[in-house]
Formats: structure tokens, C-alpha cells, sequence
């Protein structure tokens, strides 16, 4: 196992959250890192990372465990891989957050060729990732313990530039603060490729649902609004800097894509229909910048 060590700590670890780990569920590892109380629990066949925070536990990644079964198991995972409608073929990749490792893993799968970074803060998460969710380093996909923020600098000023770049940072209650800023963004948007895609997980359910939009269309123009129809509160923002596909083009990259993706449980076939750039924010929101970010204030409201 090769982790690169970094500069570590801006505000809080890049944990990503879905929903409550089960009642029952039996607790095989648990430990308190630098960030954070992680626990893995496995329950009905699937084992889950979770974290300890102030709205309780929360399940961060989950896995199957039944042999070949490749599955992902939340919608928001599912969700990530919408971006291969914008970019079908990358050949760089760089995800901010690792987990349990599953989305970057089915990427490597899909894209053996692929260079893929991935940045974690937590080397905690990355240990568990390795030896409790079969998480693999290969010669291709490298993870390297940092603040994303840090690296996505680091990266810009050293002219690294992705195809592909997967946001999908928590802390436990929702994206660091220093994550969600318009000068973050436009370091990240610095580091993609003219054709490239960058892919947020965020939600569609807090007061800061307006002040996101508005923030990354200050920063790429119109972007593409994926929501979740099961009514689990998740958005997937979509964004590059070319121009978006039109609705007959996202349909028709789907349907090249469907059996391809059907192995991992994802019905991409259906993504397009659930798409739309049209705001549906309070356009007179106001941008998150580093001098005025209160992810703190707005969250819970």
C-alpha cells in the first residue's frame, strides 16, 4: 500500500453521507481518527462505512459483499457516474474524497487506462478502505492523503489538468465550507481539460441550495441540475466549460452507455429524462466566497 502524505487539515475531513446506518447492524471495526469516530457495520449483506457526527451516525459508503456482486448500492454513487454522458472517454480522473472507495474503484474498472487521483484527508478512511471494502491502489489509481483544497492548488500552479473531476467531500453534516466557495471553484475549474467535466454531489434539500447554484454558475455559466427522483434529497451538479449537450445528445450517449453500466446497477438510460439547466434558485442569492461562506448558519434552516 502506497499513500503519498500531504498537507493535511483545512477544517474537516471529506466524508461523504447519505443516510442513518441500520439499528442493528453489527459493528466490525471502529475507531476514533484525527477527524473523526469511524465504525464499519455490516448488515443484510452489506458492509458500510459510517461516521459518527452531530446529526448521528451517518452512512458514508456501503458495499456488497456477496462475490461479483459489483453493484452500487446508494443513488447519489449512481449519480456520480452521470458525468461519462459530458466526457464518455477520460483519461485523467481526480477524485476529493475516498471512502470506502467504490465509486473510483468501478472507474478503474471501467477505465483501466485512466490515470485517477484521489485526494482524502483522512488516512484513517483510506486504512479502513483498504482493509475492510477490498480498496486497491494500482499503478494507475493513486491516493494521496491531503486537503483538496491544498492539492486542486498544488495541481493548477504545477499545470495538472483532468477530464474527469468527481467532487465528493463531507464532513459529517455537509461539504467543508472552503469546498464550496466561487475561488474554489475557479481553481478547479483552472484544472479541467476544454472537453473536461466536473461532477458536484451535493443537495437539493437546505437553505444553501440557491447559494450553491448560484455560485457555480457564477463560476461555469449554465450547468446541468441532476436530480434524484427516489426523494433522497440528492443533486448532482454537472458542469465544464464547453458548451452542454442538448437533450437528443445526453439520450443518445446514454443509450450507448446502458449495457455497459447496467453491471454496476446504474440505469443511465434514465439520467437525461431527470436533467434540466433551468434554475429553479432564488437567482438573487448570494455567491459563496472564501470572505462569506456561513455553511454553518444555513445548513440546518
Amino acid at each position: 500500500m502506497v499513500i503519498r502524505l500531504v498537507s493535511m487539515g483545512m477544517l474537516a475531513t471529506l466524508l461523504s453521507f447519505l443516510s442513518s446506518a441500520p439499528a442493528q447492524s453489527k459493528v466490525i471495526h471502529q475507531q476514533k481518527s484525527l477527524y473523526q469516530n469511524i465504525v464499519v457495520v455490516e448488515e443484510d449483506g452489506r458492509r458500510c462505512l459510517t461516521f459518527s457526527s452531530t446529526q448521528g451516525r451517518r452512512t458514508q459508503s456501503c458495499q456488497y459483499q456477496k462475490q461479483g456482486d459489483s453493484r452500487l448500492v446508494f443513488p447519489y454513487t449512481r449519480m456520480s457516474l452521470s458525468g461519462l454522458l459530458i466526457n464518455p472517454d477520460p483519461e485523467k480522473i481526480l477524485v476529493v474524497g475516498l471512502g470506502g472507495g467504490s465509486i473510483p474503484q468501478v472507474l478503474s474498472e471501467l477505465y483501466p487506462g485512466a490515470q485517477i487521483d484521489i485526494v482524502e484527508l483522512d488516512p484513517a478512511v483510506a486504512k479502513v478502505a483498504y482493509d475492510y471494502f477490498h480498496f486497491k491502489e494500482t499503478d494507475t489509481m493513486t491516493v494521496t492523503i491531503a486537503d483538496a483544497r491544498v492539492f486542486i492548488k498544488r495541481a493548477g500552479i504545477q499545470g495538472h489538468h483532468y477530464d474527469y473531476i468527481l467532487l465528493d467531500a463531507f464532513n459529517g453534516d455537509y461539504i467543508p465550507e472552503h469546498l464550496m466557495t466561487q475561488e474554489f471553484l475557479e481553481e478547479t475549474r483552472q484544472i479541467l481539460t476544454d472537453n473536461g467535466v466536473l461532477i458536484a454531489n451535493t443537495f437539493s434539500r437546505s437553505q444553501l441550495y440557491a447559494h450553491e447554484s448560484v455560485t457555480y454558475r457564477k463560476v461555469f455559466g449554465p450547468f446541468l441540475n441532476f436530480k434524484n427522483p427516489e426523494e433522497t434529497g440528492n443533486r448532482v451538479i454537472i458542469a465544464g466549460k464547453a458548451e452542454l449537450p442538448n437533450m437528443q445528445e445526453l439520450k443518445d450517449q446514454a443509450d450507448r452507455m446502458a449495457k455497459r453500466l447496467a453491471h454496476y446497477g446504474v440505469s443511465i438510460e434514465k439520467f437525461p429524462e431527470r436533467m434540466s439547466s433551468e434554475a429553479d434558485w432564488d437567482t438573487s442569492a448570494r455567491v459563496l466566497t472564501d470572505q462569506f461562506s456561513p455553511v454553518n448558519l444555513l445548513r440546518e434552516r
